[in-house]
C-alpha cells in the first residue's frame, strides 16, 4: 500500500462514526516510516562562552516538500487524537512533543485548523498533573489571540476555577468541552479534585452520611463512591489515607450475605492519635551548661 493510500485509509477510519479505532492504530504505526524518514533531527553543538551544550533541532524546512510537512503534521495529529480516544497518555505526550516542532519551527506552512485543539488538551494534560508552572508557560507562548479561541479559554478556565476552588464549575465544564477528546481529561481532573476534597473531609468532619459525602464528591452513585474510598493512589497529590474506613450502619440484616443499604451507610473517619515528640531534655540542658561554662572561661 502507498503512502497515499495509507494516509487516505488514515484520515477515512478516524473521520468514520464510529472511527475505526484499531485500525487507526495499525495504519499509525505503518505511517511511522515515513514519519522518522521526514521528522529527522540534526545534532546541533553550540558553543557559549564558558560553557557548551547540545540541543536537537529541524532541518530547514526549504528542504522539505511543503506537502509533505503538511501530510506529516496531519498524521501526527490524527494520532494525538487517537491516542485521547483509546486513553493511551503517554502515546499523546510523544505525538505532541512532534507536533511542536511544526507549530514553532515551521511557521512557514499553512495554518492546521486542529493546532489550538492540541495545544489545549496539552494544558488540560498538564492540568492533570498539577504542573501549574508548565501550564503557565505554555500558555504565554501562545499568540495573545490563541485565548479567543474555545479550544484555549476552556482549559485557561479551568485553571483558573481551579484555583478559586470552584469545583463545582469544574464538574460543569465536563459538559461544555469544545471537543470530544476534552472529556476524558476533564474526568482525570476530576479524579484529582476529589481526592483533594477528600482529603479536606477527613480533617473536617467524624462522619458524613453517604448520601452527603457522594454530593461532595460529585458523585451520583453512592456505590461509585465505596469504590472510590477503597482506592488509594500512591501517584496523586492528593490520596484517602489508608485510616480512612467505611461503616454501614443497617436498619436490619438482608438475607443476602454481603448486601448492604446503602441508602443508611455512613462514613466514619479514623481520628489519628496525637503526635507526641521526644524532647531529649537533658541533653539540651547539658550542652546549654557546656556552652555557659565556655563563655565564663572567654570572659
Amino acid at each position: 500500500m502507498s503512502l497515499k493510500s495509507q494516509y487516505t485509509d488514515l484520515k477515512a477510519s478516524f473521520g468514520a462514526h464510529p472511527p475505526d479505532l484499531p485500525k487507526c492504530g495499525r495504519l499509525l504505526t505503518q505511517l511511522k516510516v515515513f514519519i522518522s524518514h521526514l521528522y529527522s533531527f540534526v545534532l546541533v553543538k553550540w558553543i557559549v562562552p564558558a560553557r557548551s551544550y547540545t540541543s536537537w533541532v529541524t532541518p530547514p524546512a526549504g528542504d522539505l516538500s511543503p506537502n509533505d510537512l503538511v501530510v506529516a503534521r496531519e498524521i501526527l495529529e490524527i494520532g494525538a487524537f487517537w491516542s485521547i480516544r483509546t486513553q493511551d497518555v503517554p502515546s499523546f505526550d510523544r505525538y505532541f512533543s512532534q507536533l511542536q516542532t511544526f507549530y514553532t519551527d515551521y511557521t512557514t506552512l499553512p495554518p492546521s485548523q486542529h493546532e489550538y485543539a492540541i495545544r489545549g488538551l496539552h494544558l488540560i494534560r498538564l492540568l492533570t498533573q498539577n504542573r501549574i508552572a508548565d501550564f503557565h508557560t505554555a500558555l504565554e507562548s501562545l499568540p495573545a489571540a490563541a485565548v479567543e479561541s474555545p479550544y484555549i479559554a476552556h482549559p485557561v478556565n479551568l485553571e483558573r476555577w481551579l484555583m478559586e476552588g470552584s469545583y463545582a464549575k469544574v464538574w460543569g465544564a465536563r459538559a461544555e468541552a469544545p471537543a470530544a477528546e476534552y472529556g476524558y481529561f476533564v474526568d482525570s481532573l476530576m479524579g484529582t479534585i476529589r481526592n483533594e476534597i477528600a482529603s479536606c473531609e477527613e480533617t473536617a468532619y467524624e462522619s458524613l452520611p453517604l448520601k452527603d459525602a457522594a454530593t461532595l464528591l460529585f458523585f451520583t452513585s453512592q456505590s461509585d463512591l465505596l469504590v472510590f474510598a477503597a482506592q488509594t493512589d500512591a501517584n496523586s497529590h492528593f490520596f484517602l489515607r489508608r485510616d480512612l474506613f467505611i461503616y454501614l450502619h443497617r436498619r436490619s440484616v438482608s438475607s443476602e450475605v454481603g448486601r448492604l443499604i446503602l441508602s443508611l451507610g455512613t462514613i466514619t473517619f479514623a481520628k489519628k492519635g496525637e503526635e507526641t515528640m521526644d524532647i531529649p531534655k537533658e541533653k539540651i540542658i547539658a550542652a546549654s551548661l557546656l556552652y555557659a561554662r565556655e563563655l565564663e572561661q572567654i570572659v
